[in-house]
This record gives structure tokens, sequence and C-alpha cells, in this order.
């Protein structure tokens, strides 16, 4: 296994231009062909100016499409968005105005055909550009997940699954952050990008991926061929042990590695990145998990002051435990499956993933909790 690289960098286009076509050069198994086309998957979640650090910044998409332009490639940039259209994304990004001038195709994923990834999902839809194009640049941002704990190269790759079909998945899924995490494995290693370029410039930590999330300084890129050698370099620089990671959890008891991905040297590390607060889904005897689950394990909870009533998120809900009240949304926590998609999508940062108060406390002394059960 190659050892992916991690760059000093910054938002400067010449800077990005030359790292990140570096980067690519370096990684990219063989040249591309004459009018080749070639699929760039940005994070493009929903509409967000750069500075909020949601999105691949569009510095680093005008870069990876120069880079293919330069060696007589043809780019086709897509996402299937959580919220609103690719086109708004583009213009509210600032994409529309980084790429003015170049010759470039976007497009929103709209047709999906058929993979089998293996049990116990089984057949799934995957956006036909993904799986028909071979060379795929994958651009993630780096940034937490209040489920998946970060967004890296494997998570960014769940948006290849078009459309309403995501929350079906999430549903599918079930609880289980774990199974969620295989899930999302199985994706990538059908898809499996040619190369996974992640933006570190800026990230985003505390409660991401959405506008909970608060930007920090990383300045770097990081690259290379294995995306999951590059998700493992990602969550180091973010204090995490990779095996603390459960999409390379997943990688691993799944049988893609078999062993954690070498370590890049020199390493940027930010010991005081904040990471998502989290909680189990689950937790305890059996015959009390449907109560404690109820009313003590972390739920989405709804600021009435910010929301909105946009409905994005009891739209984009895959259980549909999100009900419309006069003063914001409700939840129905027997229903919710704590995937937060909804936080993720809400474009008015009105909703958080919050623990009980008793959750809170039986988190801090899980050792005595572990012992009484």
């Amino acid at each position: 296994m190659t050892t992916p690289e991690i760059v000093d960098s910054a938002y400067d286009k010449a800077l990005l231009t030359r790292q990140a076509g570096d980067l690519l050069d370096r990684h990219m198994p063989k040249p591309l062909s004459a009018c080749e086309q070639v699929l760039i998957k940005p994070n493009l979640l929903l509409a967000a100016p750069p500075e909020k650090a949601i999105l691949t910044h569009p510095l680093v998409v005008r870069a990876a499409a120069a880079w293919v332009l330069d060696r007589g490639g043809r780019p086709l940039i897509a996402d299937s968005p959580a919220v609103g259209s690719v086109e708004k994304i583009w213009r509210v990004g600032g994409f529309e105005e980084a790429l003015k001038g170049m010759p470039y195709e976007l497009r929103s994923f709209q047709t999906a055909d058929p993979v089998d990834i293996g049990a116990p999902f089984g057949t799934i839809g995957l956006a036909r550009e993904a799986l028909g194009i071979p060379t795929v640049i994958n651009l993630p941002k780096f940034k937490t997940h209040a489920m998946m704990t970060l967004t890296l190269g494997v998570k960014n790759l769940f948006g290849c699954v078009v459309g309403f079909e995501k929350p079906k998945w999430h549903a599918r899924a079930g609880i289980q952050r774990e199974q969620f995490a295989k899930l999302l494995v199985g994706i990538a290693e059908a898809i499996r990008p040619t190369v996974t370029l992640v933006d570190a410039v800026t990230g985003l930590e505390g409660q991401g991926p959405g506008k909970n999330g608060t930007p920090r300084p990383m300045g770097a890129l990081v690259a290379g061929a294995n995306i999951h050698g590059v998700d493992a370099a990602c969550a180091r620089m973010a204090g995490l042990a990779p095996e603390d990671l459960p999409t390379l959890a997943a990688a691993l008891a799944l049988g893609h590695l078999t062993i954690i991905p070498p370590q890049p040297v020199p390493e940027t590390v930010f010991k005081d990145f904040k990471l998502p607060t989290q909680s189990p889904v689950t937790f305890g005897p059996s015959f009390l998990k449907h109560l404690i689950r109820k009313h003590m394990v972390q739920r989405p909870v709804v600021n009435p002051a910010t929301c909105q009533k946009c409905n994005h998120c009891l739209t984009y809900c895959p259980v549909n435990a999100i009900t419309e009240t006069p003063e914001a949304v409700a939840f129905n926590l027997e229903t919710c499956i704590r995937c937060y998609c909804c936080v993720e999508v809400c474009p008015h940062a009105a909703l958080e993933a919050v623990d009980t108060r008793i959750g809170a406390w039986l988190q801090s002394g899980k050792r005595l909790v572990d012992r009484v059960f």
C-alpha cells in the first residue's frame, strides 16, 4: 500500500493548482488518454459560502479540473446534494466564479445503476457516472460528522447514492454506527476512486458536517491512491487513532485492509481538534434497551428560535420521525434512528445532537454502568 501524503497548503489559486497537480501526478496510476472524461466528486452538501468550511473549497475543485484539462482530459464535476440543486450550491459556494472561463461539465447525479456491495446489504443503486467512468478524483472536505465522527474519503462517496435513496439506505443500515460504516465502505469499494484528495486547508470541527460545525484552519492537503490510507492519515491529524474511525474499523472487519495503513512522515497533528459529541445509539441490557434509547441516549434537538420550518429535515428523515408544530419541528424519539441526517441538512443550524442529562452522566460513568449491566 502506498503511503498517503500530507502537504502544507493555503487557499491560493496558483499554489493549490501546483500542489494539487503534483499530488495527482504522483498518485494517479497512469496518464490520461486523449479527451478522456474524468469524474471529479467534491462535497456539495448544501448551499454555503466557502468561509463556512462545509463544502470542498472551490479553489481545490478548480485545481483538480485544471489538472484534468492540462493533461487533455474532460472534467465532469458531479454530486447528489442533500439539500437544494447543484446549480444553486455551485453559485452560492463560489464555484461558478472560481472556475469561470474553464471548460467543464457540471451535473447532478440522476441515474443509478445496481451494484452488489455484499452482505448484508446486497444490491444498491449508485450513480452511473461513478461506476462507469474509469478515472474518479474524490475531493472530500475534512470535517466532523455527528454519526461517523469524520467525513473523509469514504463518507464523501455516499453522495454517489442518488437523491432520496440516501435516507432510505440510512434506514436500511439501522441504528448502529458500525452497520452504517460497513455500508459506506461497501460503496467506496464498489466505486474505488482513482485518487482521493482531501481539502484540509480549512477543516470543520465540532458538531459537523453542516452549519453547526466550526471552521478550523489546518493548512493541509492530504492525498493518496488508497482511500483508507488517506482516511487513516486524516484521522491521525485530528488526534484520533485510525482504528477508532468507524469506516476504517469497518474496512478492517470486512477484510479490505489487513493492517492499519502506513503513517505519513512528517505528520501534522491537531491534538485539540474538537470531535463531535457522541454517545452509543443503544447500550445497556437488552430488556431495557428500548427505554434507555428513548430517554437516555443522544438525540437531535431543535432550537425554536432559529428553526425556520423550511421542512428540509422533515423531507429528508429516512424514518419519518419528524413532524411540524406551530413553533418548530418535533421528533418521535421512538422512531428516530439517530442518523442525524436532519442535523446535516438543516440550512439554518437549528438542529444539533444533544445528550440528555442522565445520558451524559451515564456516559461519564460508563465503567460503572458496564459493571452494573
